[in-house]
């Protein structure tokens, strides 16, 4: 399961006085082919007196037809529903081994079906002058060839929000270089209609959540969570169906989408339409989503009261390791892999790696500069694992815990890039030539040595009992 949102979806209409209403149409319950699970869904309609009936249009989509036998001065409705937004692969299906690069036909049958999904609409200079310089390459997949026009779109147009009922022409939208989403998904729509594909207008509910991470390489996106009506267009592909494409974003629609009625023509898709006497009225919208449940997960395992309980017992413990004098020593494995090159066999199988070890080195500087700048660095052999012929490579920062240093100068670290012409007899030779006032016994050096060796003396810095 992945996360259930609860979607609220309020519109309200105020009469300067009383009106008859003619049958009105909601159009406001996901359509049949949506991909994202809606697990409950109501309707409630205002004025409590009259007639509702359920339908389905020519295109498949659901219909609630509200009939009000008396006059009414206000009309409210409102949906409720619950949907899982769980991800999933927009790409996920196989073209027929005919549509697999464009231009492509449709078979005979299959184009009588889809007549009034090809029928072109308009035709206004801007538009033909749009169509003609689009670049056919016929050895390009066909999906990527209306990905490219989706994104160009996307590119060339401003996105604005616009009040006005109806859809702007095409003609409109290219010269005004902006639109709203309907706007935008009707320009689409026509484009690929006058290059011979099946197209439909469709308007449904746009979900987006923040993102539990920000992105790295691109926009992180929504910084709330936000849902409202959209409109974006679907083609007609062979063996895959119906795939949506949001000129608005410039993507593949995905689980965020959640179609509500599909049209080959914009005027059908509204989502109320109906009758009713001349008057004043006035609209108000709202629209809300929240989540209702989460699993854990990978990018955010725990919830912030959790989090808070987590940290809060902590403390807890540490303040009891404190009164019991329990000295603890701790240290975390985090595994890295590079975000760049995931697959490669340093990344999966092999110990080490030339990629491996130089974003090592540089993951080690960083977190040496922040926790032990001046600590003693060792680099060899660290564990062993079983099965494995040798024991992994290690690189290790110890440093003091009262801030004193353990090693001043880091020029005088050799490196492994350095010339390897000292061995253990040179180690061996330093340690012999040891001043004899030195109150240590030569078993009790190592390689690594701290310079300066005259601060030696200096018997008040010596590491005490802990200090590590």
């Amino acid at each position: 399961m992945g996360m259930i949102v609860a979607l609220q979806h309020t519109t309200s209409y105020q009469y300067d006085r009383l009106i008859s209403l003619g049958p009105q149409v909601v159009r406001l319950k996901p359509a049949p082919h949506c991909r994202t699970p809606v697990h409950s869904y109501s309707l409630k309609i205002t004025p409590n007196k009259h007639f509702l009936n359920w339908q389905q249009d020519p295109f498949g989509n659901y219909l609630a037809r509200a009939v009000f036998p008396e006059k009414v001065k206000q009309l409210h409705v409102e949906v409720g529903l619950t949907a899982e937004i769980r991800v999933f692969n927009p790409f996920d299906f196989f073209l027929e081994d005919s549509a697999k690069h464009f231009p492509f036909s449709y078979d005979t049958a299959l184009k009588a079906e889809l007549t009034p999904y090809l029928e072109i609409k308009e035709a206004g200079p801007l538009l033909k002058k749009f169509v003609n310089s689009i670049k056919i390459n016929r050895e390009a997949p066909s999906i990527d060839f209306l990905i490219d026009i989706n994104q160009r779109l996307e590119k060339e147009l401003s996105y604005l929000i616009r009040m006005e009922p109806g859809v702007q022409t095409c003609e409109q939208t290219l010269s005004l270089k902006s639109g709203s989403c309907r706007d935008m998904a009707w320009l689409l729509c026509q484009v690929l209609r006058h290059l011979g594909l099946a197209t439909r207008f469709c308007s449904g509910y746009l979900i987006q959540l923040i993102a539990d991470v920000k992105s790295l390489d691109g926009p992180s996106g929504t910084t709330e969570d936000f849902t409202d009506l959209h409109a974006w267009t679907e083609v007609f592909l062979p063996g895959a169906g119906w795939v949506g494409f949001d000129p608005t974003s410039g993507l593949l629609t995905g689980e965020g989408h959640l179609p509500l009625c599909c049209t080959p023509n914009p005027s059908s898709a509204a989502p109320i339409s109906g009758a009713l006497d001349p008057c004043e009225a006035t609209m108000e919208h709202h629209m809300k989503v929240t989540r209702i449940h989460e699993d854990p997960r990978i990018t955010k395992p725990y919830s912030e009261q959790q989090w808070r309980a987590i940290d809060q017992l902590g403390r807890q413990i540490d303040q009891d390791l404190m009164n019991q004098d329990v000295r603890l020593t701790m240290g975390g494995e985090p595994t890295f892999v590079s975000i760049d090159d995931r697959e490669s066999s340093e990344w999966q199988l092999e110990a080490l790696g030339p990629q491996k070890k130089a974003l090592s080195q540089t993951l080690f500087k960083r977190l040496q500069g922040i926790y032990g700048k001046h600590g003693l660095v060792h680099h060899g052999q660290g564990k062993w694992y079983p099965g494995e012929i040798l024991p992994r490579w290690s690189m290790n920062c110890y440093w003091r815990k009262d801030g004193q240093a353990m090693w001043q100068d880091a020029s005088l670290m050799s490196g492994e890039a350095a010339d390897k012409a000292q061995t253990h007899k040179d180690a061996l030779r330093f340690a012999s030539h040891w001043p004899s006032t030195w109150p240590c016994p030569q078993r009790g050096f190592c390689l690594h040595m701290k310079t300066h060796l005259t601060t030696f003396g200096r018997k008040a810095s010596f590491p005490s009992k802990g200090i590590f």
